[in-house]
């Protein structure tokens, strides 16, 4: 294919992908279902013609894309919010996956006569909930929830994508190595997770003493240098046997939570290539696929996907977050919320280049079972939330015509504090209310407007400052916005 082919078709596809997600909150429907659908419409058998046939380059695509997507979730992700619920996500990531695999594999063999290892290879391929997926639909919707449930699904999500990688390619192993055994497997699932997570801790805060003493001439190296090294990150650890999706993340999730030159514009900068890496991944994997095949296996799929949906990732969710505090609905709604995506069908793509029999079989039923995950799962993620009663009211998040980045050295940060009510600063000058050395309030935010506050300006009720002040002197400012009038002045 000429150059210039590609170079026009490429970015016709990529606007066409951003021009339907922008209505596509409007209609309800995962951003990436759209993007598949663009990619089928634009293969062999759609109105494009491009014919689209090789599951290695489709993989590698898969792979790139989801490296930078997992590096952006974990820059994305706020480490005081995701703590508390760290050991439910794992307890998900690796006992859910494992029981999520046996299920859908028992369900096969015994009901619709696969082979048991048939069987459980493609349930490894769709046991994990997918990154793309879970991110797009809570983040892009504005879906709000009580407790931990948001934070949970996202870590969950983020993390349990190298368990399901072993699994299939392990399984792999087992059905075309004879000299494989289930115990060298467990040894090197140890091995790899162990290594990944100490690779992508390491390589994170390396990144962040990097990032801090580069001292560059020109901004825009800055991102070019993160890009590489979360690159670098995957690379490193895959060459050695960890598990380099799970580096990545936690990389991503380590320099989220540091403090680094340049943060802001990083964060924006891999928040485009999430979604361009997104529409890249699916609309590749939408042209490696062919309608004709799908249609003859919906019934075979709608029973596995149903399965899938309503039995197996109940149980695992169940089991694993058995000892947990989590009530039956929010148990419930997590199980609701196993989206499939990208993964499973870039997964789908190792039995085709294994040469397994049956291997296009699994493909075409695990791209199924993704679009029915999408149609029934993904758009009803906010009604579910109401009918489970784990909905909470949205965050709203403001947004300042100004922005702070810290500088290496300066022990300063720019904080929003609400001047509550019953609060002793409510009716003064800002020069009265005796804030520490170091803090200025710089702009005030009041009935949907902004003032650029002087000494005399008076706060009332209610406002929102911005604070730029020492982190030393964080918790005095805090004191003298929050503490309580005196009972004779109310």
């Amino acid at each position: 294919m000429a150059i210039e082919y590609i170079l026009l078709v490429g970015p016709i596809l990529i606007l066409i992908s951003i021009a339907i997600a922008r209505f596509s909150d409007n209609l309800g429907v995962p951003t990436m279902l759209l993007f598949l659908g663009i990619g089928m419409l634009a293969g062999s058998e759609g109105p494009g013609g491009i014919h689209f046939d090789d599951p290695a380059l489709a993989q590698s695509i898969g792979i790139i894309a989801l490296v930078f997507i997992l590096f952006a979730g974990g820059l994305d992700t706020n480490w005081s919010q995701v703590r508390p619920a760290v050991w439910q996500a794992s307890s998900l990531a690796t006992l859910g996956v494992f029981l999520t695999t046996l299920a859908v594999g028992a369900f096969l063999s015994i009901l619709l006569n696969f082979s048991l290892m048939n069987g459980l290879l493609l349930g490894a391929i769709v046991s994990s909930t997918d990154a793309a997926a879970v991110f797009s639909v809570l983040r892009s919707r504005n879906i709000s929830l009580r407790g931990q449930l948001k934070p949970l699904l996202e870590l969950e999500s983020g993390s349990n994508d190298p368990t399901a990688i072993f699994l299939t390619i392990g399984l792999i192993h087992l059905l075309t190595d004879a000299n494989s055994s289930v115990g060298s497997l467990a040894l090197h699932f140890i091995f790899q997770m162990g290594l990944g997570a100490a690779f992508g801790y390491g390589l994170g805060k390396a990144m962040v003493f990097i990032l801090n003493r580069l001292k560059l001439a020109y901004e825009g190296i800055y991102p070019v240098f993160s890009l590489a090294f979360a690159a670098l990150v995957y690379g490193a650890t895959a060459s050695i046997g960890g598990s380099g999706f799970l580096a990545v993340y936690i990389a991503g999730l380590v320099a989220s939570n540091s403090e680094f030159v340049h943060k802001k514009s990083l964060l924006r900068f891999f928040d485009g290539l999430a979604w361009l890496s997104q529409i890249a991944m699916f609309v590749t994997l939408g042209l490696l696929v062919f309608p004709s095949q799908i249609i003859p296996i919906m019934g075979l799929g709608l029973l596995v996907s149903g399965f899938l949906m309503l039995v197996a990732r109940p149980l695992s969710v169940f089991i694993s977050l058995s000892l947990s505090k989590f009530r039956w609905r929010e148990k419930a709604f997590i199980s609701w919320v196993g989206l499939r995506g990208a993964v499973p069908i870039v997964l789908a793509t190792f039995p085709l280049l294994a040469g397994l029999p049956d291997a296009r079989l699994m493909f075409n039923l695990v791209f199924f079972i993704v679009l029915t995950s999408a149609l029934f799962q993904g758009w009803s993620v906010p009604i579910a939330a109401r009918v489970f009663k784990v909905d909470a009211p949205p965050e709203l998040k403001r947004r300042y015509p100004l922005e702070f980045s810290p500088v290496e050295g300066v022990d300063t940060e720019l904080v929003d504090l609400i001047v509550p009510y019953n609060s002793p600063a409510a009716g003064k000058p800002i020069v009265e209310l005796g804030m520490p050395p170091d803090s200025l309030i710089v702009l005030v935010s009041r009935d949907e407007s902004f003032l650029v506050p002087s000494g005399g300006t008076v706060l009332q009720e209610g406002d929102t400052v911005l604070v730029l002040v020492n982190k030393n002197n964080l918790p005095q400012v805090r004191s003298v916005l929050a503490k309580q009038k005196p009972d004779d002045e109310l």
